[in-house]
């Protein structure tokens, strides 16, 4: 099949983004943004010779790889009023008021965070089991709601893009041909100077913020069988986590024994069934606010399918570094790349796929897979959690109950990774270049 032309695949990419970006300014819902995108591609994929009915499996068969997505947010909206109606989340607020001190709220939620996807290696799961009570607690305590929320998915990412746990670290190693102990050295770095100075950030936040200490009376609830049993959902998630269980068993498990806590608390069944229907007022949830949602879920998968099934991007990556001639030329160019790709994809996986497939053979051949490694693992690993139309941005924002671009300004490890690698290619040229003379001046 014959390559797209420039012209062709520039329009498709400018009407795919001004879609969804007019959705997200005035606030419709985007999978009407996303429609004239995947009306494009049809048209250009009918253009190329293929047949309505191909075009139809194929977009079907895109769809059926955001399956787990959608499983997963569908569980989302009910694991909300299960925990508020089982007591678990007020149960967690009290636990956290009697740990976190409120004077250093904002860089503790970072770290608590960064530790828990550190081990479970999963920003959906690190949000459900330490975001609801962390932002429940920040809410008792008047705090900026969007700051703690940046706060917990940057911490989040540390571990989604660095633990040896996270399915996305492992498919970036396996990518780029890199053992993940040394993905992992050469993400060390920037990895340090980011979590340091997320740390200071956050840290300055709450020296700014005025927070004052609160009187700590719930030391000894964990004393009480009747609020040992309303922190079992959250244990049960944390723990079959943990375990590597599916997150969809692990989703319906916590949900069924915060329903079960519920019923024999003594709630209605009608009731129980009200709340997944409809959410909770303050907490979010509800399968009747995931509609529109889910329909956007899918077109984005039938998207994603026909435009790597039509290989629409891919020959001008391939060409798109033949001119570059220094490692931060290749780094911006990556980092545009890798950033155009998560916009219309809306999704993790094709970037890393995409970029590191396409990149491989030039960093390989310039510098090293390691080096490509760093700087993939500082954008393409975090570009799907700030672009406000991807999967992952949107499940983050779900779990949370706030708008993506609330707390993406406060979300300072997202976007200060990009900084960062761009800075150190720069010092990595700087000192090529000096070696380089060097050894001209010997040879003289």
């Amino acid at each position: 099949m014959n390559q797209f032309s420039v012209r062709q695949v520039v329009f498709l990419m400018l009407v795919t983004i001004v879609g969804i970006l007019w959705s997200v300014v005035f606030k419709i819902p985007l999978v009407i943004g996303f429609l004239p995108g995947y009306g494009i591609l049809v048209y250009l994929a009918i253009k190329r010779g293929l047949k309505w009915h191909q075009i139809l499996h194929i977009s079907l068969q895109g769809v059926f790889t955001t399956r787990i997505v959608i499983i997963i947010l569908l569980l989302v909206s009910l694991l909300m009023p299960s925990w508020y109606l089982s007591g678990t989340i007020d149960q967690m607020v009290k636990a956290a008021l009697s740990i976190i001190n409120p004077q250093h709220f904002f860089v503790l939620s970072f770290i608590i965070a960064m530790i828990f996807s550190m081990i479970l290696g999963t920003t959906v799961g690190t949000l459900s089991a330490v975001g609801v009570p962390i932002l429940g607690t920040a809410m008792f305590l008047n705090l900026p709601l969007e700051i703690v929320a940046g706060a917990l998915v940057s911490g989040a990412f540390v571990g989604d893009r660095t633990s040896p746990f996270s399915s996305a670290h492992q498919l970036l190693a396996h990518t780029l041909e890199v053992p993940v102990k040394r993905q992992g050295k050469a993400m060390l770095l920037t990895t340090i100077l980011a979590v340091s100075l997320s740390i200071l950030i956050y840290g300055s936040f709450d020296f700014f913020s005025g927070a004052q200490e609160q009187v700590r009376d719930h030391q000894s609830f964990l004393m009480d069988a009747n609020s040992l049993i309303k922190v079992v959902p959250p244990l049960v998630l944390i723990l079959m986590v943990i375990l590597k269980i599916r997150i969809t068993y692990v989703f319906i498990s916590s949900i069924l024994a915060a329903s079960f806590i519920s019923l024999i608390s003594g709630l209605a069944v009608q009731s129980l069934a009200a709340a997944f229907w409809r959410g909770i007022d303050g907490i979010g949830g509800g399968l009747e606010n995931m509609y529109e949602l889910l329909l956007f879920l899918a077109l984005a998968g039938a998207y994603n399918g026909l435009v790597e099934r039509l290989n629409v991007i891919q020959p001008y990556l391939d060409k798109w570094l033949v001119t570059s001639r220094s490692l931060v030329g290749d780094t911006g160019k990556t980092l545009v790349a890798t950033l155009l790709i998560s916009m219309i994809s809306a999704n993790q996986t094709l970037p890393i796929i995409l970029t590191g497939r396409s990149f491989l053979p030039h960093w390989s051949s310039r510098y090293s897979k390691e080096e490509l490694a760093r700087v993939m693992g500082d954008t393409t690993m975090l570009f799907p959690g700030m672009v406000p139309w991807s999967v992952l941005a949107i499940m983050c924002s779900t779990i949370l109950g706030l708008p993506i671009l609330d707390y993406l300004p406060y979300a300072i490890f997202l976007w200060i990774l990009p900084l960062l690698t761009l800075t150190i290619s720069f010092v990595k040229a700087i000192g090529i270049s000096k070696r380089t003379l060097s050894v001209l001046s010997r040879v003289k």
